[in-house]
């Protein structure tokens, strides 16, 4: 087993136990994101979560800045996640305040708001150069990312962190999918959208906070996105691809671990992202695909319906009437001539 080659060697687990650990507590990270990424994915909140991503900058900075003035080590990393955590709420209510009170869309908000919160998080980091605390060193692993200095406390706090996720959105499977297919169906069968998407968003939050030392802000939206994206091509069905998702996202995390701890100077999250993107690549090219999974998933939706809405005439035409939408909007999308009469 000694002549393995060292990238095999480690994968196996044949490694120091730092790395083990370091390798288990990314996959673990990798799992969450790819289950939460599904219903940002779905819901198309991607581009809000690359805002709040990065609006967790200033809030590290000032983490770091307030750990100073207490009299504690600028790297502490209760006062930097708590900084980032409340940085990226204030970015998400700064999004949906301006999406819903002012004329301007929400790309256009979700475009502002990130670039204010970036560019005040770039003005504290050249705050911080000044101060006589050693300037800014060691921040840098929350913009790229760097698992190896992880502790075995911090991989089993992924670990229960990727668990009470998975629980959540097996709790709130169903009303999850029925948003994310048809909100408007949702609301006016009494579903809490609105409290809905709010679980949701906090879910990504709490994934980019907690994910800021693996992958970096800059690339933790692409794990977000990328493992369900690929999943995507896999299945048509939501339990599915959410399966699919979170291994996607696992393995992606597991294998770009190790290919840093072979290189250590490699960011670790660039390296994720890629091996991440490689899956996707491996997806897009080489995945089958036909109409006749998409008229399958479109007769599944109509199957969510009846699972959480009594099987009622009014039911049966609401859900011919959402698979005719679906499938005009697919045709529009890619070109494929579904038939109108899927019911």
């Amino acid at each position: 087993m000694s002549e393995l080659h060292p990238l095999l060697a480690i994968l196996l687990l044949q490694a120091g136990y730092n790395t083990v650990v370091v390798m288990l507590g990314a996959a673990a990270l990798g799992a969450a994101t790819g289950i939460v990424g599904v219903f940002a994915m779905l819901r198309r909140r991607a581009l809000v979560a690359d805002a709040v991503a990065h609006a967790t900058l200033p809030g590290v900075a000032l983490g770091f800045i307030a750990a100073v003035a207490l009299g504690f080590s600028g790297k502490n990393l209760s006062f930097l996640m708590a900084g980032a955590a409340i940085t990226a709420v204030l970015a998400a209510l700064s999004i949906q305040w301006i999406a819903s009170r002012t004329r301007l869309t929400e790309d256009t908000a979700v475009a502002s708001v990130l670039a204010v919160f970036f560019a005040l998080g770039i003005v504290l980091l050249t705050v911080i150069q000044t101060l006589k605390t050693g300037g800014q060193a060691g921040l840098d692993i929350y913009l790229l990312g760097a698992t190896a200095g992880m502790l075995r406390e911090e991989a089993i706090t992924l670990a229960a962190f990727s668990l009470i996720v998975a629980l959540v959105v097996a709790a709130l499977f169903k009303e999850l999918t029925l948003i994310s297919f048809d909100a408007d169906y949702a609301r006016a069968h009494g579903f809490p959208v609105r409290l809905l998407d709010l679980a949701v968003l906090g879910l990504v939050l709490a994934v980019v906070v907690i994910g800021l030392r693996v992958v970096g802000l800059v690339l933790i939206v692409a794990l977000l996105i990328t493992p369900p994206a690929a999943a995507r091509f896999w299945s048509d069905h939501t339990g599915r691809m959410t399966l699919i998702s979170a291994a996607i996202g696992a393995v992606s995390a597991y294998v770009g671990a190790a290919i840093s701890a072979i290189s250590p100077d490699t960011p670790t999250g660039a390296v994720i992202v890629l091996v991440a993107f490689a899956i996707l690549s491996f997806s897009v090219f080489l995945v089958p695909r036909a109409e006749s999974s998409f008229a399958r998933s479109v007769r599944e939706d109509c199957g969510v319906h009846h699972d959480l809405i009594s099987s009622d005439r009014s039911t049966r035409s609401s859900c011919r009437h959402a698979r005719r939408a679906r499938l005009r909007a697919h045709r529009e999308f890619s070109g494929i001539d579904a038939p109108e009469h899927a019911g």
